[in-house]
């Protein structure tokens, strides 16, 4: 068989309509991502010429797919221009699937443990399950560096959406500026579910999105009872500490009569220089104080 390398558009070949290997979606995402951590694709797929002059690809399904989601536009092909059989071609599929070879597991751990850095240990493709280190690791010693990932997806309907967004939005700018990551123990995460499963029990859903919102307004109803942590026996916060004001008031909404009470109340205040237009709450803070003294 005669072969050459030549760069082509990956958006040009064409793809197996049946192919025996496949890929996790989250292994494909990891392939992906290191596509375009590279630039280029290093491993060249193969590619045989059609009768109409296009090429299909008989191995690299996958690396072509990923090389296309990661927006590369030229990549390295090994290609030929003989004539082969439907047959010739299955059995040239087969043979590259399944000429892999093995690895020596504890070579390869010890390879594994030279590399530091997270995001190298993710371009790897390995995980916990290929060096067997899921049964050696205690539940306190993992890390994020062996944990095996998984994507779960949560189909909202187009009236949730929106709530969804909007917590999620605010547990990501609450996170933002961690620099720790947590673990919830295997007792949190029952709990998790055990909540999940009561909320649907109770209202007849299965939808699990519908269960999470059912779990989410629950949680809202009841946002004052987080007073506990600020305003508890055991509370470590001192004076200066900040606080949600929802913890306080709940997320409600008052009468737009009363809404331009508050406001005359509070820009009166601005006004005679009491408080500044940038601590409003202080205006609130002095009327409650002024209330408790008078009674």
């Amino acid at each position: 068989m005669q072969t050459k390398v030549i760069h082509v558009d990956p958006k040009t070949l064409k793809l197996l309509e049946m192919n025996a290997r496949f890929m996790r979606h989250e292994e494909f995402q990891r392939l992906v991502a290191n596509v375009k951590k590279d630039g280029q694709l290093t491993s060249a797929p193969f590619a045989a010429r059609n009768a109409d002059g296009t090429y299909e690809v008989l191995s690299g399904n996958h690396r072509v797919q990923a090389a296309i989601a990661a927006g590369v536009e030229s990549i390295p092909c090994i290609i030929t221009d003989d004539e082969l059989s439907k047959e010739q071609r299955i059995a040239i599929q087969l043979s590259h699937n399944a000429i892999v070879g093995q690895d020596d597991p504890d070579t390869l751990k010890k390879l594994y443990d030279e590399i530091f850095d997270i995001d190298l240990k993710e371009y790897s493709g390995l995980d916990d399950k290929t060096l067997g280190l899921l049964d050696k690791a205690s539940s306190q010693a993992m890390t994020e560096a062996n944990l095996e990932y998984q994507v779960l997806s949560i189909v909202y309907l187009p009236d949730e959406l929106k709530d969804a967004q909007r917590i999620i939005g605010k547990a990501l700018e609450t996170t933002k500026n961690s620099a720790a990551v947590w673990l919830a123990r295997d007792s949190e995460y029952d709990r998790w579910l055990d909540a999940q499963e009561t909320a649907s029990s109770a209202h007849n859903v299965k939808n699990v999105s519908a269960a999470i919102k059912i779990i989410l307004d629950i949680f809202e109803r009841n946002l004052t009872q987080l007073s506990e942590g600020w305003d508890g026996e055991d509370s470590k916060h001192d004076n200066s500490t900040w606080v949600p004001l929802s913890t306080v008031l709940g997320r409600t909404k008052i009468p737009a009569g009363g809404a331009k009470t508050i406001k005359r109340a509070l820009d009166k205040m601005v006004g005679s220089g009491e408080i500044t237009s940038k601590n409003l709450y202080d205006g609130l803070v002095k009327l409650c104080a002024d209330y408790i003294e008078k009674k």
